[in-house]
């Protein structure tokens, strides 16, 4: 009973009040009789602004006499440009602050001030010039031309964007994005500067500084078919192809039409692999692409990029028209080529540049592509199915998924595609963590599955020269059997690869203590490391060969010959590479090789995306 008490009462608990803002510290100031307003001319509507508007008035400042003490308008000395501000994010006195919220569009209203709510406020944050009579009570008069919400896009305000009409989807221009907008621009005072009647676009590409820097920061923030009006400032007015302007205008305001982008992307960062969409797909992307591991079908065209544009392969012409599918994830077309087509959306067809060693020089290349081929594919997705899902799945058909992943990850390992192998893994592992045995023999059957996993992991991580997490993957089998015999051997030979020669000796002993027909492969393992520590003592002792051979106050110098051998440093090195190749090939596998179930569910989709080629390693 007391429980459901305490439910009751959470649920009718009230919310948390918002923390005060400044602006709302600010407003406790006020006091009777210090903010005065008089209304001249009546505004139209009834809306009137709140925070998060941008509000754009003119303001002539006055002394109680009549004297004007500042103003925006030009006929009382002003540039004529009036104020921008934003509600809750501009910083304003304190008497604006109340008193613009309660005016309607087009009203004109005078506002008395007492000295504490204008420019002489404690601590205003609205500096003014030192002749300005802060201390005197004064007239505001306000005219409010426009409100409307707006995004600020930078900062200091200097590029503020107020939307016309909204757009469709989500995404927004990036560099280096092929842009088409409509383009109209205005002073501050409306005077029209640049007009582009409605069948006239301007196109540029986003990145390159073809348009000023604040439009373009403005064209950023906007999806397709969005109209806007982007204010922008002096300090982002950079010169460009579309207007140079130089320092003739404080202020413009650019009225966009955004009709279309072409989504380029530069795959790589460096400008080598460039994916260019040429027919939109279906969906929201990126949700609707095929970013995990997918089963696809393409139809594609390769041309070699030279003069003559040569098409080495059509699958339309050379596949009797039918797409390739494939099996993403599994390293057997390009690397180059899976990256763009995991961005790409169901019926996108893009034109794909691609670098040598991304698209045939690390790939089995066909006999009409010379070797270093910058290579051009024309891209369709016809469609692509998700992997299958495992919730809801009983035990034994997650194991058989489970075999079916790592068994294509073993073959991945043994192709030398180490990345791509470990990412098998680890989606299993991943998957693991939602497994519930429901018995002792399926809890042992789950606990080994994962060790081997683990150790998987390990040799992937060794492969790729990440020695620190091997160990922690040896670790992850260690912690649940310290005598598993074959993560303290992965484990010893991460702990010598890291150069931790008395961990590892300490792991190479342990084998034999725990498993005595281990001792062949850890005395061997053993050799291998004696002979590795004095290869590292050989390489000090010819580093610092002479240091303390010199009389006191001589100076020696350290390894300066790098291409000095010590006599017969060739027989050591011969011998070395003899036993690391003999090493290597006696690497142990204490796992017992099986037919079982996880055999019989070999993947059958074709493979793509191709990773690092390192040594060779066994696998579980």
């Amino acid at each position: 009973m007391a429980a459901e008490e305490d439910t009751t009462a959470q649920e009718f608990a009230p919310p948390r009040k918002k923390a005060p803002s400044e602006d709302d510290k600010r407003r406790k100031k006020m006091v009777p009789g210090g903010l005065m307003k008089a209304l001249l001319r009546p505004g139209g509507g009834e809306a009137t602004p709140s925070e998060g508007d941008q509000v754009i008035y003119h303001c002539t400042v006055r002394t109680l006499d009549g004297v004007v003490v500042e103003s925006t308008r030009s006929e009382f000395g002003g540039n004529g440009i009036p104020v921008r501000h934003v509600l809750g994010k501009s910083k304003m006195i304190l008497g604006l602050l109340e008193g613009i919220p309660t005016m309607l569009k087009g009203e004109v209203a005078m506002f008395k001030m007492k000295s504490q709510v204008h420019y002489g406020e404690e601590d205003c944050p609205v500096p003014v010039s030192s002749s300005f009579p802060k201390d005197n009570e004064l007239h505001f008069e306000i005219e409010m031309i426009d409100f409307a919400k707006a995004k600020v896009i930078s900062d200091d305000f200097g590029v503020v964007k107020k939307v016309l009409d909204e757009g469709e989807g989500w995404e927004t221009p990036r560099e280096p994005y092929e842009v088409k907008a409509r383009i109209s621009a205005r002073t501050a005072e409306g005077k029209l500067i640049v007009s582009h009647s409605e069948g006239e676009i301007y196109c540029f590409t986003f990145g390159k500084s073809e348009v000023p820097k604040g439009l373009e920061m403005g064209i950023g923030t906007m999806t397709r078919r969005e109209k806007a009006i982007i204010y922008v400032t002096k300090q982002y007015m950079s010169d460009s192809p579309f207007l140079s302007l130089g320092d003739s205008f404080d202020e413009i305001h650019f009225e966009v039409e955004l009709v279309h982008f072409i989504q380029v992307r530069d795959m790589l960062g460096d400008g080598r692999l460039i994916k260019r969409r040429i027919r939109d797909g279906k969906g929201e992307f990126p949700m609707d692409c095929p970013l995990h591991d997918s089963r696809l079908q393409v139809h594609y065209k390769g041309m070699l990029l030279n003069e003559q544009n040569k098409v080495f392969y059509d699958t339309r012409i050379d596949n009797d028209g039918q797409p390739l599918e494939f099996s993403s994830g599994e390293g057997l077309v390009p690397e180059g080529f899976e990256m763009c087509v995991r961005l790409m959306l169901p019926g996108e067809i893009a034109l794909v540049t691609c670098p040598p060693d991304y698209a045939y020089d690390k790939f089995p290349r066909p006999a009409n592509v010379p070797e270093g081929a910058h290579i051009q594919w024309e891209i369709e997705l016809l469609g692509f199915e998700m992997p299958r899902d495992w919730t809801g799945l009983d035990f034994r058909s997650i194991m058989n998924e489970a075999g079916n992943i790592r068994n294509t990850g073993n073959r991945l390992f043994k192709e030398g595609k180490y990345e791509l192998a470990k990412a098998k893994y680890e989606k299993v592992l991943r998957e693991f963590n939602h497994v519930n045995p429901q018995d002792d023999e399926e809890g042992k059957e789950f606990s080994d599955t994962r060790n081997l996993l683990n150790l998987n992991m390990a040799a992937c991580y060794l492969k790729m020269g990440e020695t620190r997490m091997s160990i922690e993957s040896c670790n992850k089998v260690l912690d649940a059997n310290p005598a598993n015999v074959k993560a303290l051997y992965r484990r010893g030979m991460a702990f010598m690869s890291a150069g931790d020669f008395e961990e590892a000796r300490t792991d190479f002993k342990a084998m034999i203590k725990f498993d005595k027909s281990s001792e062949p492969d850890a005395k061997a393992a053993l050799l291998k490391l004696k002979q590795k520590e004095q290869e590292v003592d050989r390489k000090a002792r010819k580093q610092f060969k002479g240091l303390f051979d010199k009389k006191p106050g001589e100076i020696s110098d350290v390894g300066t010959d790098e291409t000095e051998e010590e006599p017969g440093a060739e027989d050591h090195k011969a011998r070395d590479q003899e036993q690391s190749d003999k090493d290597q090939a006696e690497e142990p596998n204490y796992e017992k090789q099986t037919t079982g179930l996880f055999s019989l569910f070999w993947p059958t989709g074709r493979r793509i995306f191709t990773a690092l080629g390192l040594d060779r390693c066994s696998i579980l």
